[in-house]
């Protein structure tokens, strides 16, 4: 089933990762945008915890896991983002809809390989900034586009409870940022357009390991740690003067000038530690802790003096449960439940104010007629920012649905 569908989705994905839109908050406009959880729904439905040695669910978050995969696994995820913005005078909505990841997962015996696409970035976002005072000019900003990453990873399993990985990323992508600056009822104004080709590696490094405590409880835990990595900016700036209609569509009148640059940004180092404790099958809870160090992520075009960035942290915290695996008389009896919240400190301060996020995660599993695969379901709801220090606050509601489809590979035939 898997190998039917596979190329076709990959070649589709491919294309529509490099032209989505993948959020729509003002905060994308620093650094390379909304930074993406690397991760599928069901862990993001945990409150992003990755703990447990799973067999059948990719864990994109832990190299170390893909050793534990028993089947081939082929994973897709996307959400619909719903966003309310609000300042101190105006309030706004937004929705929008992206692919989340796309993955593979490969066992062979003690190893396992994992390789996909994941956008790792989103930049989207649109202000207008109108002043009615005839000698300011009135400005609006735009901009798009992202990072993704390609990647490839290795798990060995050095004994049935203890699991090492390593995995390579390869980043590239393109942002877009536009600021046209007229003054009210005329028909011509600036255009400044920044256009940035990103690329560099980064690798990660995990570490899982599983102790029985009884007959049914284990505990859990698991470790990883990404290197800091280099991104290369290909950055080029070019301004023109510019027709406008009521809509704001432009007409390019003449090219002012055009500036191409290099920049090299810094893609912090990380370290997440999660730990927890369940029943197999059953029910797991978890914590987690996840430290950043401070980026410098800033490019020539949005490197301003009331933003600066700091440590990163998450605290995360949540479960699953499972009333009974093996049912044969009750569907609802074998669909996974899934929650959990986290608490995270983005990094990002403006005007002396740290922009914080946390988020209430809920979601369900729901497996696939008498298969292992499985289809899942999750809701977020969150706050990010605060009106304070003239800043943003952004209220949302997102819906993500995934696929985890799940095959034999390699099986050697018993019968021509």
């Amino acid at each position: 089933m898997i190998k039917k569908i596979l190329v076709s989705f990959c070649l589709l994905v491919s294309l529509v990762s490099l032209a989505q839109e993948g959020t729509s908050s003002p905060y994308s406009f620093y650094g390379i945008g909304d930074v993406r959880f690397r991760g599928t729904l069901e862990f993001r439905s945990m409150g992003e915890i990755a703990v447990e040695q799973d067999s059948i669910h990719m864990n994109l978050q832990n190299p170390a896991s893909y050793a534990h995969l028993r089947l081939t696994t082929f994973t897709l995820g996307g959400t619909q983002y719903t966003t309310k913005l609000k300042s101190d005078s105006n309030s706004a909505s937004a929705r929008r809809t992206a692919l989340d990841y796309l993955a593979v997962g490969l066992p062979m015996g003690k190893f396992g390989v994992g390789f996909g696409l994941i956008p790792y970035s989103s930049v989207g976002y649109k202000i207008n900034s109108e002043s009615t005072d005839p000698a300011v000019n009135s400005r609006r900003f735009d901009g798009k586009g992202g990072m993704n990453k390609v990647f490839f990873g290795l798990g060995y399993k050095i004994t049935p409870t203890f699991s090492i990985g390593a995995d390579v990323n390869y980043n590239f992508g393109k942002i877009e940022s536009n600021n046209f600056e007229y003054v009210n009822d005329v028909a011509i104004g600036t255009r400044e357009l920044n256009t940035v080709d990103l690329s560099g590696v980064n690798f990660n490094a995990g570490l899982m390991y599983q102790r029985k405590l009884n007959k049914k409880l284990s505990l859990f835990s698991s470790v990883t740690y990404s290197l800091e990595s280099t991104l290369t900016a290909q950055n080029t700036r070019n301004i023109a003067t510019a027709l406008y209609n009521s809509n704001f569509d432009l007409a390019i009148v003449d090219v002012l000038d055009e500036e191409v640059s290099e920049r090299k940004l810094k893609i912090p180092s990380k370290y997440v530690a999660q730990v927890g404790i369940g029943q197999a099958r059953k029910w797991l809870f978890g914590v987690g802790y996840t430290m950043q160090n401070a980026g410098s992520l800033a490019n020539s075009y949005n490197a301003l003096a009331n933003v600066s960035y700091e440590k990163a942290s998450k605290y995360t915290v949540g479960g699953y449960f499972i009333p009974d695996y093996n049912s044969f008389s009750s569907y609802a009896k074998r669909i996974v439940y899934r929650g959990g919240f986290r608490y995270e400190n983005t990094g990002l301060v403006i005007n002396s104010q740290a922009v914080n996020d946390a988020a209430l995660t809920l979601g369900v599993g729901m497996p696939l007629g008498g298969t292992l695969s499985n289809i899942n379901i999750g809701l977020e709801f969150g706050q990010r920012g605060t009106t304070k220090s003239n800043l943003v606050q952004e209220n949302y509601a997102n819906v993500s649905i995934s696929f985890s489809l799940n095959d034999r590979w390699f099986q050697r035939r018993k019968f021509d």
